[in-house]
């Protein structure tokens, strides 16, 4: 609401700019000696530049004023070590590839708002993640990723490996599945059953590992209800690292200058996107 009177107040500042920019307009189209003219209007040009810095700097600070507060009521939980927080920081190139989640040379790769943390024993960072590669076929850049990225590491390594794709992404996804069967993983949906589950999702596993153990009906139960509402996720589990991928093609929490701020939803919206990814760790945690 802070944010938002400060935004009502920069509302005020740009309109009355445009009023400002049409005098300025009137002026120039009226004197007769244009270079008097340029000159008259060079500090209104300034004063623009002014106008444009301030909308700017609003929309650089609005996120990350909110995703602290949104983060300082999570880790209010009695599981949960402090959530740091950085705008500009993000997962390393290595860190994606290593989760064999995306098999990919990224031509871009671009992430913002860094987030750390513990939960238990489980030490966690996510980010923002827009991954794109060459195409292939077309002179294009093919989309390969977009959404929230997160890697945790567990303080006891599981035995084997797990990897779960949406069956729906399965065709952009096959050469991440052929590698992994590459390396010793089968299909494991003969051990799921949920039936539900079965039908958006296939999961492997490496030979003697438990998934079912590791996929509890709990969990299962959550990545649908999420895949309903809000979006697809991916996940694979490698000995001591968890990586989870939530596909979302939408700019969260960008602030509007236009119209108000003050929405529930859209701050339920953010916190939604952080707290699948942290339940999805700490479900994985207590089931093994």
């Amino acid at each position: 609401m802070r944010l938002d009177r400060q935004r009502r107040r920069m509302l005020r500042l740009i309109l009355f700019s445009a009023a400002l920019w049409l005098v300025v307009v009137v002026l120039v189209t009226t004197l007769s000696e244009f270079l008097f003219a340029a000159v008259a209007s060079l500090p209104f040009m300034f004063y623009i530049a002014i106008v444009g810095a301030r909308v700017r700097r609003f929309t650089a600070d609005f996120k990350p004023k909110v995703v602290r507060l949104v983060l300082d009521f999570i880790d209010d939980g009695a599981l949960f070590g402090d959530l740091k927080y950085d705008a500009k920081r993000k997962i390393p190139i290595d860190k994606f590839l290593r989760s064999q989640l995306f098999i990919t040379r990224p031509a871009v790769y671009d992430a913002e708002d860094f987030i750390e943390g513990r939960i238990g024993d489980v030490e966690f960072e996510m980010c923002e993640l827009k991954v794109e590669e060459f195409s292939r076929v077309r002179q294009r850049l093919d989309s390969v990723f977009r959404g929230i990225f997160l890697r945790a590491k567990f303080h006891y390594p599981i035995k084997g490996a797990v990897l779960v794709v949406p069956r729906a992404r399965l065709p952009y996804l096959s050469e991440t599945v052929k590698i992994f069967v590459r390396n010793g993983g089968q299909n494991m949906d003969g051990f799921i059953k949920h039936e539900k589950f079965k039908e958006r999702y296939i999961t492997y596993g490496s030979r003697n590992t438990k998934v079912a153990d590791l996929l509890t009906e709990e969990l299962m139960g959550f990545i649908l209800s999420y895949g309903k509402k809000q979006g697809e996720l991916c996940l694979s589990i490698l000995q001591e690292n968890c990586y989870v991928g939530i596909w979302n093609d939408k700019d969260i929490l960008e602030p509007k200058i236009f119209q108000s701020n003050v929405s529930f939803e859209l701050v339920r919206e953010f916190y939604d996107d952080i707290y699948v990814a942290l339940y999805v760790v700490m479900a994985l945690d207590r089931s093994h």
